[in-house]
């Protein structure tokens, strides 16, 4: 099947069609992503809620936290509720989940989801899940959550509104790195096209998502990357927040977005983490890689997942104690390459 001049697997196609045979019109659904979302999980919630909206659904986007202020350009007028999350999702009939498929993933949202009667997923992520059971559109060699929904809507052609397009166009250029990272496939391109053929301004996106950073956040990424460690002998090098610095520069965990690529960047380094303790005493680790190092196989180890370059995991134990096992993980593993 091919729509715009992009073409749709048939396993995608088949699988767009079971996700809507639950989105009756005059059904209410509730749209949810992971904790701390990305601009790939906003935007691909964003042009879903006005893909069901413009049919008769009663969406509401529904976070386990508050979606990001750089991203607030994208969310229309009354379709946020993710105050009251929780009763959200109680209370519709369908809740789609979106960028993620492990329940972990959707915090203080989970329990609730859980007991939900159906619970969709669109999704782009290597791991397995843990969702209930629903229909599913989950394609991993799709280079974003929103390449996915452009699908949905194609398959189904069902219009895309020039709104819904420029959400889906932040998906992608930031789950791509600004179309610089390994997942930015020659389809991610032609996807990115035809949006920017509905009318999509890469210049205003640009400015939005990437050039409106308050001082706090230059900032904190100073102080972040004072801690740099490198170890070239390994190819490894890691950074890590120092416990107050998120209250002390007002800044947010979305802030902290693209600092560990610049451990990655350094030369000879292939595996590069950042390592943050979490309000609730765990402690978060992002893993990215160069070549040939797989981090969502790394981070499974430590249950996480993620994408072969990109990938997370949260670990129980103090900041100095989880630094100790993911680095021994990450020698012996850059050891044996």
């Amino acid at each position: 099947m091919t729509t715009n001049g992009v073409s749709i697997p048939p396993e995608r196609a088949r699988a767009a069609q079971d996700v809507a045979a639950v989105l009756a019109p005059g059904r209410r659904v509730a749209l949810t992503t992971h904790v701390n979302a990305d601009g790939d999980g906003v935007g691909s919630e964003v042009a879903l809620w006005h893909l069901l909206t413009t049919r008769g659904l009663r969406a509401a986007i529904a976070n386990p936290t508050p979606i990001p202020e750089r991203f607030h350009f994208l969310v229309p007028n009354g379709a946020d509720h993710s105050e009251r999350a929780t009763r959200e999702i109680e209370s519709a009939d369908v809740v789609v989940v979106l960028d993620i498929s492990d329940v972990s993933r959707l915090g203080d949202l989970a329990r609730a989801i859980t007991h939900s009667h159906t619970v969709a997923c669109i999704d782009h992520h290597v791991s397995g899940g843990s969702l209930p059971g629903g229909p599913r559109l989950v394609a991993p060699d799709a280079a974003a959550t929103a390449e996915l929904v452009f699908d949905f809507a194609n398959a189904l052609e069902w219009p895309l509104s020039p709104d819904a397009a420029r959400a889906l166009y932040v998906g992608i250029l930031t789950d791509t790195g600004a179309f610089r990272f390994a997942n930015t496939t020659p389809r991610a391109l032609r996807v990115a096209g035809a949006l920017l053929e509905r009318g999509v301004d890469p210049e205003s996106i640009y400015a939005s998502v990437y050039a409106s950073a308050p001082e706090g956040r230059v900032r904190l990424m100073t102080e972040v990357l004072e801690t740099l460690v490198v170890e070239p002998q390994h190819g490894l090098a890691w950074v890590t927040v120092p416990p107050d610095a998120l209250q002390r520069h007002g800044a947010t965990a979305d802030d902290l977005d693209g600092i560990v690529e610049y451990p990655r960047s350094i030369a000879g380094v292939r595996l590069a983490l950042l390592f943050r303790q979490l309000a609730n005493g765990n402690v978060k680790v992002s893993f990215r890689s160069l070549g040939d190092v797989d981090v969502a196989e790394l981070a499974a180890g430590f249950g996480g997942g993620g994408h072969r370059k990109a990938a997370g995991a949260s670990l129980e134990g103090t900041l100095a104690e989880v630094q100790e096992r993911v680095l021994a993980a990450a020698r012996e593993y850059l050891n044996g390459r």
